[in-house]
């Protein structure tokens, strides 16, 4: 059945619920993998399964160059698609970025903060924000990625480090209207180390607090939070079965067509 929780019917909704239940998504970051050709394949692949998933929200994210190829694929279906970046400009002397203005008519969600972005390419909170701002501005749902590194858990600060992110991604959003917030435990990313359904949970509750107390405790159940760390198919309903888990964020999982598909059969299983 569909967890329920109080908030409107989200954009691309599939469960056949009432407006008041909050969706499941399952979003697959494909990063800088699949050529269009292979992106094409993927899809292609992925397609029927994930349309048998109605109790699920399932959305892929393919690199910028397979955006609108992917996208003429999913025409149609109830598949979602996003954006794994933006640039806050609307437009200007940005070599190799993309406005929010120029996916918003490819696409209907765009992966805001994510990790690699934070730390790889060193995009401070700030930046973050006016990303979140600018894709809502533009009628996209930002992703709003938070998560804290292994020092900062083992120090004892990873609640403050997220909410800090949290915080400063919000700053200049006035409405939470078509949010999503992943967490992502960097620690528990391709390390080898995991995170357990309760450590997901007592930072899911963490974020849940914090936008209440960003918007109001009533608008703060409406905002889909999603867990983003080595998700797999055999490990998704343990973490979907967390009262503030309503879905995740998955990397090399949603690389391969069938087992995107079993773990988005798996998520629905507890949705």
């Amino acid at each position: 059945m569909c967890k329920m929780r109080a908030g409107p019917q989200p954009l691309n909704a599939r469960c056949a619920r009432p407006d008041w239940m909050s969706p499941t998504i399952i979003a697959g970051n494909w990063k800088m993998n699949m050529t269009v050709a292979e992106a094409r394949d993927l899809v292609t692949a992925m397609i029927p399964g994930l349309e048998a998933v109605a109790e699920v929200v399932s959305v892929v994210f393919p690199p910028f160059v397979a955006l609108e190829a992917v996208g003429g694929l999913l025409r149609g279906t109830d598949v979602g698609l996003g954006a794994q970046n933006l640039h806050y400009e609307d437009k200007g002397a940005f070599t190799g970025e993309v406005s929010a203005s120029m996916l918003a008519g490819l696409c209907e969600f765009v992966i805001v903060g994510h990790s690699e972005r934070r730390h790889v390419f060193g995009e401070s909170d700030e930046a973050v924000g006016r990303k979140v701002e600018a894709a809502q501005r533009a009628g996209l749902r930002p992703i709003l990625c938070v998560g804290e590194r292994l020092e900062e858990r083992e120090s004892g600060s990873a609640e403050v480090v997220v909410e800090r992110q949290l915080r400063w991604g919000l700053a200049n959003v006035g409405s939470p209207d078509g949010l999503v917030v992943a967490y992502e435990p960097v620690w528990a990313i391709g390390t080898g180390r995991a995170a357990t359904p309760d450590d997901a949970q007592l930072m899911m509750a963490h974020i849940r607090a914090t936008l209440a107390s960003v918007y109001d405790a009533a608008a703060a159940p409406d905002v889909p939070l999603l867990y983003g760390g080595s998700v797999t198919a055999d490990k998704v309903a343990e973490f979907m079965s967390q009262d503030d888990v309503n879905g995740a964020l998955v990397g090399g999982a949603s690389l391969v067509a069938e087992g995107f598909v079993e773990l988005v059969r798996n998520a629905a299983a507890v949705a």
